[in-house]
């Protein structure tokens, strides 16, 4: 797997002076598109555009919330962790691995718009290189030709689809 270093500085000021990325996407920005895998009426998920691992991707609420149990009502956050888990596993369809991570993150000072990561550890990753190791910018983003990036979001997209005829 190929990396390159992320610029850190960069991505912080951003996300600390930017705009919302998840709203100017879902605003169709052109500055913030994204590869799109799967959308309904309430949700979004996504190729992150700064993978630390293979095929990462964000799972987001349309709706611009901050707070990932505060601010749903019950009935919207299960369905919402139903849009997690089908992501999730549409990945652990395409994307080879031995476990898959989710986690949310974000801060009020920055990438405030709650979004979950759904991240597939590869097999073989040493015990001492995964988990929190395996997820810092330190160790780089992975490098994809957009080639790859569209054609990877394709099998994704249809491993979704496949997920939901399936029921």
């Amino acid at each position: 797997m190929k990396r390159q270093p992320m610029d850190t500085a960069a991505y912080t000021e951003q996300a600390l002076i930017g705009p919302c990325f998840i709203c100017r996407l879902l605003a169709g920005d052109p500055d913030y598109a994204h590869d799109v895998v799967f959308e309904d009426e309430d949700h979004i998920a996504f190729l992150d555009r700064w993978p630390v691992l293979p095929g990462k991707l964000l799972v987001c609420p349309k709706q611009h919330l901050e707070h990932c149990v505060g601010d749903f009502t019950e009935p919207a956050y299960l369905r919402m962790m139903q849009a997690v888990r089908l992501v999730a596993l549409a990945a652990e369809d395409v994307v080879p691995g031995e476990r898959t991570y989710l986690f949310s993150m974000g801060s009020q000072a920055g990438n405030s718009h709650l979004h979950w990561h759904v991240a597939r550890i590869p097999a073989g990753v040493p015990y001492e290189e995964q988990q929190f190791d395996s997820l810092k910018f330190e160790q780089g983003v992975v490098v994809m030709s957009p080639q790859e990036r569209a054609d990877l979001a394709d099998r994704l997209r249809a491993a979704v689809a496949a997920r939901l005829a399936r029921g």
